[in-house]
């Protein structure tokens, strides 16, 4: 052990000798945290893809469940059809009686949309939409700022 010291006049085993000096030990933080936030890039960026996949992925998955929603209602309402036929023992009064239910599905839903529209109407809620939209259009206008900038 004793040779391999005289051997090196650094005093390691080919390891450079630490630094000394506060600006030695600043060039080393800087360095440090360089490698960190590139490597907290990377992360981000790595995750922003993944997510623009997700939405990707979601958005074919919304279209799949739509449609398979849509094709279990006319497997299920032609079923009902069906059964009602046979306890009717006819299908001009099983099919009135589903356009009957359909209808009343029908105003039901638009009774509600509007009702949710007259929920839109009411004081509190204008003010948190049109807060809701300054804000939108806040943003918009310094994106494009940035953009008219770079």
């Amino acid at each position: 052990m004793p040779e391999a010291e005289q051997s090196d006049p650094e005093g390691g085993a080919g390891t450079p000798p630490p630094h000394t000096g506060v600006l030695a030990e600043l060039s080393q933080l800087g360095v440090a945290i360089k490698e960190l936030f590139g490597a907290q890039l990377e992360l981000l960026s790595a995750e922003i893809g993944l997510a623009r996949s997700a939405i990707s992925w979601m958005l074919l998955a919304g279209l799949a469940a739509t449609i398979a929603g849509v094709g279990l209602g006319l497997t299920l309402l032609a079923l009902v059809g069906v059964l009602l036929a046979k306890w009717f023992a006819s299908w001009v009064w099983a099919l009135l009686t589903l356009a009957a239910l359909q209808l009343v599905f029908l105003l039901v839903a638009i009774m509600f949309f509007r009702r949710c529209m007259h929920w839109m109407t009411l004081p509190a809620t204008r003010t948190e939409w049109s807060a809701m939209m300054r804000a939108t259009r806040a943003r918009a206008r310094r994106r494009v700022e940035r953009e008219d900038a770079a």
